[in-house]
């Protein structure tokens, strides 16, 4: 197949014969556990394995289960998650909690809310053992990085060369070993990226922001934007977004809040 330039057996003797040495202990790793699996999977969506670490215990302390995540207003949610940002993930999770069971079929678990087809297949592997390919960011640069120079290819033709590169019935064991490879390794090895906007002045910083003041109160909309450097314009954009979002809410006295 067109980009396979190492066979499947001397790739994955590659990535284990470092993994050996070079394996994370992360408490997720200790469990089988659907929803904690599921806590852990959407916190890790775009967020470091440091910033997570201590937010995962913290988060299973105040919702230990399903249930209690399903049980628990959005406010109380949002403010457990303080502190990991895309706070859209939060009630996204609540969400999925609402629906009662994680299943064990990959086309119903991307039905539940925030669930694409990578999060689906990580409960697969990491919960119930299945044997499945998945690709997320990491496995898409690796792939792209051994096999095609680092040049950008389809979504169909990464998964076809994952799907290849799967040793059979150590789809839980491989995919440990690619996040590690991925997140210490190849960052080391490849070229750095080109630098992007400040985050301290990103829309998601100050979605943050404002997420965060509500956290704390209530407030209007003229003491919730005090002293956030951005046009009036942009953080009421903002508002209407966060608002769209089921993020936050505005009362008719024009009091906005967390939602309850």
């Amino acid at each position: 197949m067109p980009g396979m330039t190492l066979s499947p057996k001397a790739f994955q003797n590659k990535i284990f014969t470092w993994w050996k040495k070079n394996k994370r202990d992360l408490p997720w790793r200790h469990t089988h556990d659907p929803y904690k699996i599921v806590v852990s999977e959407v916190m890790l969506q775009q967020t470091q394995v440091s910033r997570v670490l201590p937010k995962y215990k913290e988060f299973l302390h105040h919702f230990p289960t399903l249930k209690s995540l399903a049980n628990a207003s959005p406010a109380d949610v949002l403010r457990a998650w303080k502190g990991m940002g895309y706070n859209r993930r939060a009630l996204y999770l609540q969400k999925t909690a609402k629906a009662g069971k994680l299943p064990k079929i990959e086309s119903e678990l991307v039905k539940l809310p925030g669930l694409g087809k990578y999060t689906a297949r990580a409960i697969l592997v990491f919960a119930y053992r299945q044997n499945v390919a998945m690709v997320d960011t990491n496995i898409r640069q690796i792939i792209t990085h051994f096999f095609f120079e680092d040049k950008p290819q389809s979504e169909k033709t990464i998964q076809e060369i994952a799907d290849q590169l799967l040793p059979k019935g150590k789809a839980w064991e491989w995919h440990q070993a690619l996040m590690d490879y991925g997140a210490l390794e190849l960052v080391r090895i490849r070229k750095p990226t080109k630098q992007t906007i400040p985050f301290h002045q990103t829309n998601r910083y100050f979605r943050g922001q404002i997420i965060n003041r509500l956290r704390e109160k209530s407030q209007s909309e003229k003491q919730l934007l005090r002293n956030l450097d951005k046009s009036k314009k942009e953080l009421r954009a903002i508002l209407k977004d966060l608002i769209a979002d089921g993020l936050i809410t505005r009362s008719k006295t024009g009091i906005i809040s967390l939602p309850e």
